[in-house]
């Protein structure tokens, strides 16, 4: 678990920081913040303290003291700087964005921000024309290139009671981006396509044929993908799943639209992890409008969906990278490496969907990963910390080239 700093900015944001520093002490993390004088009107140090058992840095004048052996070295805000491995800054006001993008230094935050070598992540939050102002936008600019990352914001209701693109991410969806970015940006330049979620194969307007997949590994994997660094395109299936952030999601239903969602952008991704759970077969000749109760037929005759993965594979150029997913009823490695072959795929992760707590549905999952070098069998998981172990082995196959 990783040493972080929460820096905290003076808008009514501030209230969520609170919970978003008990999540991340919550996670395993140590957690250390930083108020502004601002920060604190809103929020007390007390209850940082509280929730993190830390010290809380809001006075420059008057800094805490952490009790860390090499606490005598410098000052507070250069200690902090040795201390931590990555900083979020939430909410990151338009004042505090312009202080740091002209490289001010007045208050413990903004000192120890210059001083901090490593990551640094700021979720914006303010009111969405002080966000749009040429200022406000040139500054963030600016910060970009010079490597911080940003969260945000989104478009939602603020406190002026308007709605806008100004509100801060949400403490889970932070603190999910926060350590996805900790893993890395091995996959930095990389295009990764990610399928997730059923398909729906409709009898008629209103019936369908379908499976209970929730779409979350498939989601799990799209954002821990963009958190490594990779341009990221999600093509699910109907799911009641929020976008991921940083995403482009395209939506589709039948497993047709999903097989020509990807077909077309397949030659120009690097990586293919096919996450959905595609429906092999759909009912022939969807009926117009809805089949009365009495004349519902006792049997359905069935033609086959595309194969997509198959498909892909026959299609793959050198350097290009496919993942396939297996649910099958018991851990069943055979079946996992005759999918491996017959569909010319580089990995394939084999879930047993007869566990309950497991597969479908789910939010946390087992697998083995399977591969024509070798396996590797991983414990329960939550989905998130699988989707990394999973890009693991796919940054391991593209560093070999």
């Amino acid at each position: 678990m990783a040493r972080l700093v929460l820096g905290v900015g003076g808008g009514i944001a501030a209230f969520k920081s609170a919970q978003l520093a008990s999540l991340l002490r919550k996670r395993g993390h140590r957690v250390r913040v930083i108020l502004t004088p601002a920060a604190a009107r809103f929020v007390t140090p007390l209850t940082f303290e509280s929730l993190t058992g830390e010290p809380v840095y809001h006075d420059l004048w008057n800094p805490p003291r952490y009790g860390d052996p090499d606490e005598a070295l410098g000052e507070a805000h250069i200690h902090l700087s040795r201390w931590a491995e990555g900083a979020l800054v939430a909410p990151a006001t338009a004042d505090l964005l312009g202080q740091l993008a002209s490289g001010q230094a007045r208050d413990g935050l903004t000192a120890f921000l210059l001083a901090f070598g490593g990551p640094v992540f700021l979720a914006p939050a303010m009111h969405h024309r002080m966000w749009l102002h040429p200022a406000v936008q040139e500054g963030v600019e600016r910060l970009k290139r010079w490597g911080y990352r940003i969260f945000g914001p989104v478009k939602g209701p603020l406190a002026s009671g308007e709605e806008g693109l100004g509100r801060m991410l949400e403490p889970a969806e932070l603190a999910d981006l926060f350590e996805d970015h900790l893993h890395g940006r091995d996959m930095e330049g990389k295009r990764v396509l990610v399928t997730a979620g059923p398909t729906q194969e409709p009898l008629d307007a209103v019936r369908h044929i379908s499976n209970p997949s929730s779409g979350k590994m498939g989601y799990a994997l799209a954002q821990a993908a963009f958190g490594r660094g990779a341009e990221v395109i999600l093509v699910s299936g109907p799911t009641s799943l929020p976008d991921p952030y940083g995403v482009e999601v395209i939506r589709v239903r039948r497993a047709v639209e999903m097989y020509e969602e990807v077909a077309r952008r397949f030659p120009e991704v690097d990586i293919l992890v096919a996450a959905a759970a595609v429906a092999d077969h759909r009912p022939k000749g969807m009926q117009a409008g809805k089949i009365r109760k009495e004349d519902l037929p006792f049997q359905v005759e069935l033609e086959p969906n595309p194969d997509i993965l198959k498909e892909m594979g026959l299609r793959k150029k050198p350097g290009q990278v496919l993942v396939g997913f297996a649910a099958e009823w018991g851990m069943d490695e055979a079946s996992a490496r005759r999918k491996l072959r017959e569909k010319h795929l580089d990995l394939v992760v084999l879930n047993d969907v007869s566990r309950p707590g497991e597969g479908f549905e789910a939010d946390t999952n087992r697998a083995l990963l399977v591969a024509e070098e070798g396996k590797e069998e991983l414990p329960l998981l939550s989905k998130r910390e699988l989707a990394h172990r999973i890009l693991d082995a796919v940054a391991r196959r593209l560093s070999r080239g």
